[in-house]
Parts: structure tokens; sequence; C-alpha cells
């Protein structure tokens, strides 16, 4: 397809099945009679056939002709059929999309500012990277801001959440390790946002002592004090009951304060008074605790839908890709259909795939109980 010719042909599918051949050929069942231009695809398996992506991708190649193929393995993916998320289920999103617009990546495990990966460059500077990670690596976070700085993209995407081993991620071929995916130009119109799932409840602290992984001091002050001082005397009187429920979060110095990083809170000392957060603090770092909000977390979906729709317009929105952490689904919004149930009324009929992520991607950092959406959209209406 040449450059500047309108994107179309998005379509979506979901299969379930007890094998991976049988959830394969249930969607492709749904996703017959593809337009003869559709050149992409992006495939998503649950946990239970992520040792078979490699031949997932290869089944999904012969049976569609479509020649490039970006995924990963999830905990679960979004199976729009059953409207909820799934674990024995693949989920597809494919497109037509600009040949000269599009370049995969992978097997990044490095980067410098003088260097890229094969296929990083491509014939169009990139506005946007679809990208999806191993959480083994755990230079990921600095990888990911390497490469946002590197190629000049927006980054978008989720790690892989499936367990075990085997071929972790699809892009062109296979690949594990680092991080894979494709790049996307300026020319393929997207709008994308975050919404978080959690919600402050107390006051941004500046990290005032470190001894080795533990956090000693929070404004000066004891840093056990400090978290019992916001989770309030209820909580306080009994920390085991916050497990899982208050959490810390990272907050950039220069960031819009609605932007911040969850990570877990470890190990307490009570003799001591220190905490230990899942990050690599240091001094002069800023954090605030936060907990785990489903009410929240149900208005902030609706809220970035909204929005997306409203910097979407007058373009029609086309197709869409949902990347969620773990930690929501069932375990924050209640039921495994909670979740996409609020997306298909808010967002309507759209064709959309995702899956459950370990670590969701956005611009140039790695969040955690986080949901990336993003829409790609079509020429203008008006």
């Amino acid at each position: 397809m040449e450059n500047g010719e309108p994107m179309r042909s998005f379509r979506a599918s979901s299969g379930t099945g007890e094998d991976w051949l049988s959830a394969c050929d249930n969607c492709l069942s749904a996703l017959n009679n593809l337009s003869s231009d559709t050149n992409v695809g992006v495939v998503y398996v649950g946990s239970i056939f992520a040792h078979a992506l490699d031949l997932i991708a290869t089944r999904l190649t012969e049976a569609t002709g479509i020649g490039l193929w970006i995924g990963t393995g999830g905990s679960a993916v979004c199976d729009q059929s059953a409207g909820g998320f799934r674990e024995k289920a693949i989920s597809v999103l494919t497109a037509a999309l600009p040949t000269d617009g599009i370049r995969a990546f992978d097997g990044l495990e490095t980067l410098t500012a003088a260097e890229g990966p094969r296929g990083l460059q491509c014939d169009h500077p990139p506005a946007v990277a679809i990208v999806h990670g191993d959480p083994r690596q755990i230079k990921t976070p600095a990888l990911i801001a390497r490469l946002a700085k590197t190629s000049g993209a927006f980054l978008i995407g989720g790690m892989t959440s499936a367990s075990g081993n085997g071929v972790l991620q699809i892009a062109d071929r296979p690949t594990e390790g680092g991080l894979s995916g494709m790049l996307l130009s300026a020319d393929i119109p997207i709008v994308t946002g975050l919404t978080q799932g959690c919600s402050p409840i107390g006051p941004i602290r500046t990290v005032s002592g470190i001894d080795g992984p533990w956090v000693t001091t929070l404004d000066g002050k004891p840093a056990l004090a400090c978290l019992k001082e916001d989770v309030g005397p209820v909580l306080a009187r009994n920390l085991e009951r916050a497990s899982g429920f208050i959490l810390a979060a990272r907050q950039e110095k220069g960031q819009d304060q609605t932007d911040y990083l969850v990570r877990n809170l470890g190990d307490i000392d009570p003799l001591r008074h220190f905490i230990t957060i899942g990050d690599d603090l240091r001094a002069g770092d800023d954090i605030c605790f936060v907990k785990r909000d489903p009410e929240g977390a149900k208005a902030d979906l609706r809220r970035l839908v909204a929005d997306l729709k409203r910097r979407a317009e007058p373009r029609p929105i086309l197709g869409a890709l949902y990347h969620s952490s773990i930690g929501r689904g069932q375990h924050l919004f209640g039921t495994d259909e909670a979740e996409l149930a609020i997306l298909n009324e808010d967002l309507g009929p759209v064709p959309l795939s995702g899956f459950q992520t370990n670590g969701e991607i956005f611009r140039d950092r790695l969040y955690g109980y986080a949901a990336v959406l993003t829409l790609f959209l079509g020429e203008c209406t008006m």
C-alpha cells in the first residue's frame, strides 16, 4: 500500500480452546474474509499457550497471508467474544498500514545513542512504537528510556506476563529477551493515554535517608512513622491488612502529580522504623503512598476513554490496543469482565485486542498497576 493511502480494514478476533491449535483455528474463524491489503497483525496469547507462540504466529501467517506479526504472551488476553480476559485464549488485531511507515525490531537488549538494533530505522521518522518486553531483564526501565530517546518514538505496550519458558515475543520472527515490537511513522494517526489503578492517600514525601535496600527516613522523619500517618490509625495498628492494598508511588520531579510509578511495599522493620519499596530509590527522590481504588480506577478509565475520543475527533476510531496490569482485572474491578465492559460501553464497537501485562510501557517509562489504551484513527470525516 502506498504511503498516504487511507488506513482501513482493522479487524479483531479472539478464540479459546483446550489447546493452542483449536484456539488459533477458532480465532481464525472469526477473522475470515480479510481485506487483501491487510499486512500487519498483533497477536497476544494466554499464559497456557505461550510456549507455542512461534507456532501460533506461523499458523496465522499461513492462514491469513499477513507477513508481519508482533506480539507476546500474557497471563490472560482480551476475549471480546466473551467480554473479558481469558487465560486459554488468543487475541488478534489486524490492519492495513502504509508499508513504508512500519518497521519491526527485535532482540533489543542494549542500546546506545550511536547505535540501534536490526530494523530500528524507518523510512520515515517514527512517532510511536508498540513495544513488548521481557520482565526477566533488570535493566528494562533504563532500556525503555533509551529506546524512546534514541528512536524519538512515543512508546506504548507492555511486559510479557506469561509464565514458563519458551519464545516470549514475536516481531517478524521469534525472539526473547529485551524489547521487541514495531515502529510506526507519523503518517499513522494514533491517540493514546494512561490510566492509574491507585489513588494517593498522603502528601508527596522526599526520601531523606537510605541504608542499603531500606528507606530509613522520609522528610527527615522515620519512614515507618510516615507510612502509618498516611494510611491512618485503623490500618496503622495492623499493617498486615494493608498488604497489596497500600503501595508506594514514585513521583518524578517536574511531572504532573497524577503521573507516578506505582511500586510494591516490601519489608518493614518495626524496631528501626525502616521500610523497603520495590524500586531503586535514592536520597532526594519523591514518593507518596497510594491505595488500590476500584471506584477511582473505574472513573479514571472512563475519563481516559472520553479524553481519547475527544482528541480523536473528527477522525473515526478504527482499532484499539489495550495493555492492562495483571494487578487490575478481577483483582481491582471484581470480575474478569468488568474492565472490558467499561471499554465496550464507552468506546463502542471498535476492534480491540490486548493482554494483561507485567508492567505497562508508556512514553519512556515502565509503570505498574496501570493500563494503556491506544486508538488507531482514520481519515478526517469533516
